[in-house]
């Protein structure tokens, strides 16, 4: 296998890395606006998530005589 090139793709090995990082999490400080922001985040899609299910169950029972 040629050192500078993989011999089946012809893609270089050199000079290439991931797009992602590797490193360990911090437990101990945690980024606390991520964390705010991905809680935020989930309270806020539950709340549409609730909203639009009664907005869909009022009309169910208008469209229905039920109301």
């Amino acid at each position: 296998m040629d050192t500078y090139h993989n011999t089946r793709s012809g893609i270089p090995l050199f000079g290439s890395r991931s797009a992602f990082t590797s490193s360990k999490p911090d437990t101990v400080n945690p980024n606390w606006l991520r964390v705010g922001l991905a809680f935020g985040t989930s309270a806020f899609l539950w709340g549409l998530l609730f909203k639009q299910h009664s907005t869909d169950v009022h009309e169910y029972k208008v469209r229905n005589g039920l109301e």
